[in-house]
C-alpha cells in the first residue's frame, strides 16, 4: 500500500507556483496571431485555470479577466477550420466556464454561439458531401480537437436542443456504420484515409482504425453516451453506441496484467483480425486504456449496462495497478502525462459502481505532485504545457472542478 506524502495544502500551494509563472499573458508569436484563441496552448487554455481558482476561491476574477480579454483580443475565427479547441467554439468554451450562476459574459456567449452553430451546419453538410462522394473521413471531420466531436460536445452544453446538435448526433449515428474499403470490402465509418498523425506514409497507404480518444473512435463514443444520458438523441442512437462497444470487444486483448487496446490498426492487420502492437503502451487520456475505459465507462451508463461498467471499471484499475503500464507516463501534462491520467481517473471514479478506483486516486496525486515542476520552457497551454498540470494539481486539493473545465475532454 502507498503511503501519500503530498497533502491537499501541499499540491494547492503547487498550483499557487503555477499561477505565480502564469499571472500575465504573452503576445502570441507574430506570425500565429490566432493562437491566443487556442484552447490546446494559447491564452484560452491558460484562461481556464484562472478561471477555475477565481471560481473556487483561490485566485481572483480580475486575473482570470485579464487572460479572456487576452483570448479574444483578435478577430475571433469562425472559418470551417474553427474547432472545439480553435476559434469561436474555443472562446464559447471559455467564456462558459466563466459563466457559472452569476452568469457572466452572456453578451460574448450570445454572439459566438450564432457562430457556433452555423459552423456546426456547414462542418456537418461538408462530411455530407464527402460521404455522399464515397471517400474516407480525416480526422479533422469527426474527432475532439478538430471536428464535429469537440463541436458537438460545445452544444450539447449550450444549445441540446438546437438543430445543430441534432445534426451533429446524426452525423456520427452514420459515421459509425461500415462504408466500402480500399479494398472494396467493409470498414468502420470512421476509418481515416492517412496516417496517425494526419499524413500519407507507406504503412498507412490504406489508412488506418484508431482507438484513441483525441482522434479515434472512442471520443464519438463519449458525446454519444453523454448525449443520451442527458436524453438528448436521434434515430439509431443506441445502435451506433452498441456499434462501437461491440468494436472494442472485438479489439480488447487480454493479458494477465489486463484487458488493453491497440492505438490503431491498419488494414492488414483488420483483415488479419489481429493487431501488430504486442502490449498496452504509455496510458493516457489521448490514447490508452484510461481514456478509452472512461469512454466504455460512459456507454455502459448510457444504456444501464452494470457488466459493461464493471467490464470498463476493471480494465481501468488493472492499468492503474500495473507498475509496468504506469512507468511508461512520466510527463505532467495533460494529453499524455500525468494530469490527463489523474483527472480521467477522477472523472471515474466519481461514477464507479466500486470504490476502487476512487482508492487509487491519492497515490496518483502524489505521482501528479512529485512530477509537477513549474517550467516556462514548457509553455503556458493546456495539453501539454503548465496550464494543464495546474488544472489537475487543482482538481486534486479542491476535491472537485468547480467550472467544468474538463468538458473540453469530453470526460464529464
Amino acid at each position: 500500500m502507498s503511503v501519500r506524502t503530498m497533502t491537499r495544502s501541499d499540491l494547492a500551494d503547487a498550483a499557487d507556483q503555477y499561477a505565480a509563472l502564469l499571472a500575465s499573458p504573452e503576445l502570441p508569436p507574430a506570425d500565429q496571431p490566432w493562437l491566443a484563441q487556442a484552447l490546446n496552448k494559447g491564452a484560452a487554455g491558460t484562461a481556464l485555470f484562472h478561471i477555475e481558482r477565481a471560481r473556487c476561491g483561490r485566485g481572483s476574477w480580475r486575473q482570470a479577466h485579464t487572460w479572456i480579454s487576452h483570448a479574444v483580443s483578435g478577430e475571433v475565427i469562425a472559418a470551417n477550420t474553427a474547432s472545439l479547441y480553435l476559434g469561436a467554439p474555443a472562446i464559447a468554451f471559455m467564456l462558459d466556464t466563466a459563466a457559472g450562476p452569476q452568469s457572466r459574459y452572456q453578451n460574448g456567449l450570445a454572439e459566438v454561439d450564432r457562430h457556433v452553430a452555423a459552423l456546426a451546419h456547414h462542418r456537418v453538410d461538408s462530411a455530407t458531401t464527402r460521404a455522399q462522394r464515397g471517400e474516407l473521413p480525416g480526422f479533422h471531420e469527426y474527432d475532439v480537437f478538430f471536428g464535429l466531436t469537440g463541436i458537438g460536445a460545445l452544444l450539447l452544453w449550450r444549445d441540446p436542443a438546437g438543430s445543430a446538435m441534432e445534426r451533429v448526433l446524426t452525423y456520427l449515428v452514420a459515421l459509425t456504420r461500415p462504408v466500402p474499403g480500399p479494398d472494396g470490402r467493409t470498414v468502420p465509418g470512421w476509418w481515416v484515409g492517412h496516417d496517425p498523425h494526419r499524413r500519407e506514409s507507406p504503412q498507412f497507404r490504406a489508412g488506418h482504425g484508431n482507438f484513441g480518444f483525441a482522434h479515434g473512435i472512442t471520443g464519438p463514443l463519449a458525446l454519444l453516451s453523454h448525449a443520451a444520458r442527458r436524453g438528448v438523441t436521434v434515430d439509431g442512437h443506441a445502435d451506433a453506441i452498441q456499434r462501437i462497444t461491440a468494436w472494442l470487444d472485438q479489439w480488447r486483448q487480454d493479458s494477465d496484467k489486463g484487458p488493453w487496446w491497440p492505438e490503431w490498426i491498419t488494414l492488414a492487420e483488420l483483415r488479419a483480425h489481429r493487431p501488430n502492437q504486442l502490449g498496452p503502451n504509455r496510458p493516457s487520456w489521448c490514447y490508452g486504456t484510461p481514456g478509452i475505459a472512461r469512454a466504455g465507462q460512459l456507454a455502459a451508463l448510457a444504456t444501464a449496462n452494470p457488466h459493461l461498467q464493471r467490464t470498463y471499471e476493471q480494465a481501468l484499475l488493472r492499468c492503474l495497478q500495473d507498475p509496468a503500464q504506469q512507468a511508461k507516463t512520466t510527463g505532467a501534462g495533460i494529453c499524455h502525462g500525468l494530469a490527463g491520467l489523474y483527472q480521467t481517473t477522477w472523472r471515474a471514479a466519481q461514477d464507479a459502481a466500486q470504490p476502487a478506483l476512487a482508492a487509487c486516486l491519492p497515490a496518483l496525486a502524489d505521482r501528479l505532485g512529485q512530477h509537477a515542476h513549474p517550467d516556462a520552457a514548457r509553455g503556458s497551454g493546456f495539453l501539454d504545457g503548465n496550464a494543464g498540470t495546474a488544472l489537475a494539481l487543482t482538481t486534486a486539493s479542491t476535491a472537485a472542478p468547480t467550472s467544468g473545465w474538463d468538458r473540453c475532454l469530453l470526460i464529464s
